[in-house]
C-alpha cells in the first residue's frame, strides 16, 4: 500500500503513542515463563507483537485478550510445550533473539524458529554463542541466519561480556541464565534494560554492579517468576516519528502523555535537545535502576536546530532514532555526523543504506560511511518518492519526510509502519487537522 503525505500546516494537541513494542515482547514472554497468570495492561496490538503471543501459546501458554488488558496464564520456566511445525516470529526480531534464551531451559527439547524474508536475512550468531558456551545447541542456515533450530540441554552458568552493546543479546544470555547456578552477562557501553526490570519486579534474582566503566548484569536459578500486573507505557522510538514532526513543521506544539523516559531509551531526546529541539519533560535519570518503567508527558514544539555529531557510545541508547537523526539533520545548520552505527545494517533493512538512498531521493546532500553517515544541513528537503523496503521505520520516516517537505511524499509500502505504528497517519490526520 502506498500513501502520499503533503506539506503539513501545524500540528498542535495531545497525543498517546503507541505502547511500547519492547516492553511488550518481554512482557508477554516473561508471563508465558511465570507460574501464575499475569495482567499486562496497555499490551501493544500491532504485528510484531502479535507474533510473539503466537508463539508463546504455540509453548502452551493461555492467552485471554480482555478490552484493556491482556491476561496470560503461563506454563513455567521449564515447562514449555512441544511445537509441531515450527515458530514463525514473522518480522520480529526481538522476539527471534529473545524466545531462544528461554528454550534453551527446556532439557531434551528442540524447536525451531523462522520469520520472514526480511528476518532470513538476520543473523543469529551473537545469540548462538553464549548459549552454545551454556551447553545448549543452535544449528542456523549458514551457521548465522534463520531459520535455526535451538535444542534445550541442562544449562551451565558463564560470565559473558558482550562483543556488541545489543539489548537482544544480553536478554537471551539472561533469561537463559534463569536456568543455571549464576550467569554474568558484562556490557562496556548500556543498553536497554527492559528485561533486567522485568525480571527484577518478578522476582527474579537480579543483581547490577558498576565495575568501572563498565556494568555487570547477574542473574541466578530460580524456580519461578512471580508476575502480577505489567504496565507497558508509551512506546519513545513511535513517539519520536511525531517528536520529530513536531520540531520540523513550523508553529506546531505536541504533548505526548505517558511516554516511557527509561534512560537507556532516551538518547534520542539527548541528541535532539543538543541540535537546539525544544523537548520540555522529566526524564529519568542516567544511571537508574529498578523494578518500574518511568513514564512523563513530552512538551514538543518547533524550533530551529544546528548539526552535531553523535558519537559511538550515544548509539546503542538511540539505534531506533538514528534514521530520525538524519532527517532533522537535513533542516539543520551546518554537518550532522553518525559514527559507530554499523548495527542498522543488520535491522529490518540495511538501514543505512535505505537511509541514505531513501533521504538522497528527496533531495537530501546525505552520504554513507561503513558505521554511518554524514549530512550537510541545507534547511529543506525537496520531497519526491521514498520505498519502504518492508522497513516500518523507513516508512514512517517518509511520512514525516512529507509533512515538512516542500512537494510532499509518496511513501511506497507504508503499510510496513503496521509492525509498530499502525494509526500513524490517523493520529496525523488529527493534529494536523
Amino acid at each position: 500500500m502506498n500513501a502520499r503525505f503533503e506539506p503539513s500546516g501545524p500540528l498542535r494537541g495531545a497525543a498517546r503513542p503507541p505502547a511500547d513494542k519492547s516492553i511488550s515482547h518481554r512482557a508477554a514472554l516473561v508471563g508465558a515463563m511465570a507460574s501464575e497468570p499475569v495482567r499486562i495492561r496497555n499490551y501493544l496490538d500491532a504485528a510484531d507483537t502479535n507474533s510473539t503471543l503466537q508463539a508463546v501459546r504455540s509453548l502452551g501458554a493461555i492467552v485471554e485478550e480482555r478490552a484493556d488488558e491482556l491476561v496470560v496464564r503461563g506454563c513455567g520456566l521449564r515447562n514449555a510445550q512441544p511445537v509441531t511445525g515450527g515458530i514463525h516470529v514473522g518480522n520480529a526480531g526481538t522476539l527471534m533473539r529473545l524466545l531462544p534464551g528461554w528454550l534453551a531451559c527446556q532439557e531434551g527439547m528442540s524447536f525451531t524458529l523462522d520469520g520472514d524474508e526480511s528476518i532470513r536475512r538476520r543473523p543469529v550468531d551473537r545469540i548462538a554463542a553464549p548459549l552454545r558456551e551454556m551447553g545448549a545447541g543452535l544449528e542456523a542456515r549458514e551457521g548465522r541466519f534463520p531459520p535455526f533450530t535451538v535444542h534445550g540441554a541442562r544449562l551451565g552458568g558463564i560470565e559473558y561480556e558482550l562483543p556488541v552493546a545489543s539489548a537482544q543479546v544480553k536478554s537471551c544470555v539472561l533469561l537463559a541464565g534463569l536456568c543455571t547456578d549464576r550467569t554474568t552477562v558484562i556490557e562496556r557501553s548500556p543498553s536497554r534494560d527492559h528485561t533486567e526490570r522485568m525480571l527484577l519486579a518478578a522476582g527474579a534474582p537480579v543483581a547490577r554492579v558498576l565495575d568501572g566503566a563498565s556494568v555487570r548484569f547477574t542473574v541466578a536459578s530460580t524456580d519461578e517468576l512471580e508476575p502480577q500486573t505489567i504496565a507497558v507505557p508509551g512506546d519513545p522510538s513511535s513517539a519520536a516519528f511525531l517528536i520529530a514532526a513536531a520540531v520540523l513543521v513550523k508553529g506546531s506544539r505536541l504533548v505526548l502523555t505517558d511516554v516511557g523516559v527509561n534512560w537507556t531509551r532516551a538518547g534520542f531526546l539527548r541528541i535532539i535537545e543538543r541540535m537546539g529541539a525544544i523537548v520540555l519533560g522529566e526524564l529519568e535519570p542516567a544511571g537508574s535502576f529498578g523494578p518500574t518503567e518511568p513514564v512523563a508527558d513530552l512538551d514538543v514544539s518547533h524550533g530551529p536546530l544546528e548539526g552535531t555529531v553523535v558519537e559511538p557510545h550515544e548509539v546503542p541508547l538511540a539505534i531506533d532514532e538514528l534514521p530520525l537523526v538524519a532527517l532533522l539533520a537535513c533542516f539543520a545548520d551546518g554537518d550532522t555526523v553518525v559514527k559507530g552505527a554499523g548495527e542498522l545494517r543488520v535491522k529490518e533493512s540495511d538501514r543505512i543504506a535505505t537511509v541514505v538512498d531513501g533521504l538522497r531521493g528527496l533531495g537530501a546532500s546525505i552520504e554513507a560511511t561503513d558505521d554511518g553517515f554524514a549530512v550537510e544541513g541545507t534547511g529543506s528537503l525537496r520531497g519526491g518518492r521514498i520505498d519502504s523496503c518492508g522497513d516500518h521505520r523507513l516508512a514512517l520516516l517518509g511520512a514525516v519526510a512529507g509533512l515538512a517537505s516542500e512537494e510532499g511524499v509518496e511513501v511506497v509500502g507504508m503499510d510496513a509502519a503496521g509492525v509498530s505504528y499502525p494509526g500513524f497517519a490517523d493520529d496525523i490526520a488529527r493534529l494536523v487537522g
